[in-house]
């Protein structure tokens, strides 16, 4: 990807001078860098903005996103940015560095919630990062719209109450499956996870999936005896990256009657946020009591 985000840079001082980081009436231009904040965002500005989430696609593998002039467009163009950080969207944070703009809010998740190098950057996971996000969007948006920073405030209250919803639910499977040994194929639901209490197992072979290396022969073998010997209750997966691997896991999950959960990276297609890790927890849910039948 490094070719390619050399090529559409070198547009950018061009783009830089020709379009301006909003316009002056009609919507306020956010981009968001994964249509999960793109969503939040929208909750929150409603038709007062025009929001572009650039990985969007339910079907795309996020880990290959190529970086195009069109997103440099976009990007140059946006008041509000935001992103995950953590060096999930790398490109993201190299565009951003290389198109500055005085009037432009950037929004990067990691920096809110805290993050320390080497930990899990699958963030949109963890219950507290969308409040701190919602938070931080509407404050700069009603910098950005201070006419209308009443309503952003009340869109925000509502937003932030639905997102409260997320966190009760998972208080209540947390003191209902705290301790419950599950695996995944990749940590993309990591921080939910952990903020479930689950025992997460297999963590080296899903660091090596994420860092795009080969896992170990001890590790695959580690993984395989879990399923093959029941120790896990459930096998998570990403539905949205499928190689011979990950399904010969399946597979070995499912002759052992060990349920199994799909989850995506990216949100899918006419739902909310909210809705999509609801739908997700009440598949964790149902998986985890049907294995303990």
């Amino acid at each position: 990807m490094s070719k390619l985000i050399a090529a559409a840079l070198s547009l950018v001082f061009v783009l830089a001078q020709a379009l301006p980081a909003s316009a002056a009436d009609g919507p306020i231009a956010v981009v968001a860098a994964e249509n999960f904040y793109g969503d939040i965002a929208r909750q929150i500005g409603g038709d007062r903005i025009a929001v572009g989430s650039i990985i969007s696609n339910p079907e795309q593998d996020p880990h290959l996103f190529e970086l195009t002039p069109g997103v440099v467009r976009q990007v140059t163009a946006a008041r509000i940015v935001i992103l995950n950080g953590a060096g999930y969207d790398s490109w993201m944070e190299k565009l951003l560095a290389a198109t500055p703009q005085h009037e432009r809010s950037v929004i990067d998740a990691a920096q809110l919630t805290g993050y320390k190098p080497g930990g899990n950057p699958h963030l949109w996971y963890a219950p507290a990062t969308m409040p701190a996000v919602a938070t931080a969007f509407a404050a700069a948006l009603a910098a950005a719209d201070q006419n209308h920073a009443d309503e952003y405030a009340a869109r925000l209250k509502a937003t932030l109450s639905s997102l409260a919803i997320i966190a009760e639910r998972v208080e209540k499977l947390k003191a209902k499956h705290a301790g419950a040994a599950v695996t995944a194929t990749e940590p993309v639901f990591g921080p939910m996870a952990e903020a479930l209490a689950l025992t997460m197992r297999n963590q080296r072979f899903q660091l090596a999936v994420m860092n795009d290396t080969e896992p170990s022969a001890r590790d695959v073998a580690a993984f395989e005896s879990d399923l093959n010997n029941r120790r896990v209750k459930v096998l998570i997966y990403n539905s949205q990256a499928s190689d011979k691997l990950t399904d010969r896991l399946r597979s070995i999950a499912s002759k052992a009657k060990i349920p199994i959960v799909g989850v995506t990276e990216t949100m899918p297609a006419n739902v909310s946020y909210q809705k999509w890790l609801l739908d997700e927890l009440e598949m964790l849910d149902k998986a985890l009591g049907s294995s303990d039948s």
